[in-house]
């Protein structure tokens, strides 16, 4: 592989990326974004689901987070294959503030996430995130 291909294959990972987080706040998927046949493996507490079409993968995503939201912190670590994105999302649900963490391994082909897999703490509404704040002080935020 040359250093140009990789310099090329960073960037659309790093535009992907971007594009990704565009997509959890506000719900809508940038052309190009998801491979029509993207395959997603959803995790979170208790539960497991999975998609293989974009559109199947998007509707995942409007089932669990149907409203937009922020994303005020991330880390991205691009891989061989793709990318790895952890992130915190708030958001709003019926007058009620909610939070979550999620780490994200995407593989990119072609320029297109073409499969995800996901890994969710589960949503914590305000008593919760409040509860956790007076039982565990964190080391880092």
């Amino acid at each position: 592989m040359s250093i140009d291909t990789d310099t090329s294959q960073t960037t659309r990972s790093r535009e992907l990326a971007a594009q990704f987080i565009d997509f959890l706040e506000t719900g809508v998927a940038a052309d190009g974004l998801f491979a029509p046949d993207l395959f997603t493996d959803f995790t979170m507490p208790l539960w497991r689901l999975q998609a293989d079409t974009a559109e199947g993968s998007i509707d995942l995503r409007r089932a669990g987070h149907p409203m937009v939201g922020r994303v005020p912190s991330s880390r991205l670590d691009l891989t061989d294959r793709g990318f790895v994105l952890e992130v915190e999302e708030q958001w709003q649900d019926r007058g009620e503030d909610w939070y979550c963490r999620e780490l994200f391994r995407a593989d990119v082909t072609d320029g297109s996430i073409t499969q995800l897999a996901v890994y969710c703490t589960g949503d914590w509404d305000s008593a919760r995130v409040a509860e956790h704040r007076a039982a565990v002080a964190l080391i880092r935020p």
